[in-house]
């Protein structure tokens, strides 16, 4: 993803899309950790990979939960539509398309709840985010974090 430099008032800055900060879990008012090797979520007490792993699977629990594979399906397809407009586009992008257009449930909620190594890489880059509010997301980070 390319983030472009912009002069806001008498400084300079980015904007991060918002399909980023929904997969970080971050909003208005949130810290975000400028490293060496770029933009990051600032650090929440260190989740362990296999439990931000776990909590990205409990969001898409909770998407499936509450909204139908064809809403899904809609949301995931109308994320990928706007973000390539914008060109942002990541190779598992193509993946979910592929998913979102074939209208096979069975397989879309094995992406989405899978606890293979196929399931856990295309939930790094979930395009059905949206579909959750920002308070739901966030009780689910705070769960996570204990």
């Amino acid at each position: 993803m390319k983030l472009v430099v912009r002069r806001i008032g008498n400084s300079f800055g980015v904007i991060i899309p918002k399909p980023a900060l929904d997969a970080w879990g971050v909003g208005e008012g949130d810290e975000l950790e400028l490293t060496e090797r770029g933009i990051r979520p600032a650090a929440r007490g260190g989740l362990s990979q296999k439990a931000l792993d776990e909590l990205k699977r409990s969001i898409a629990l909770a998407v499936i939960r509450g909204f139908t594979p064809r809403e899904i399906r809609a949301q995931i397809l109308a994320n990928l539509h706007r973000w390539k407009s914008r060109g942002v586009w990541v190779p598992d992008y193509d993946e979910w398309q592929r998913l979102a257009e074939r209208e096979d449930e069975p397989a879309l909620l094995a992406a989405m709840l899978g606890r293979d190594e196929r399931a856990v890489r295309l939930r790094q880059s979930m395009p059905f985010v949206g579909l959750l509010s920002q308070e739901e997301v966030r009780k689910l980070h705070e769960e996570a974090a204990g």
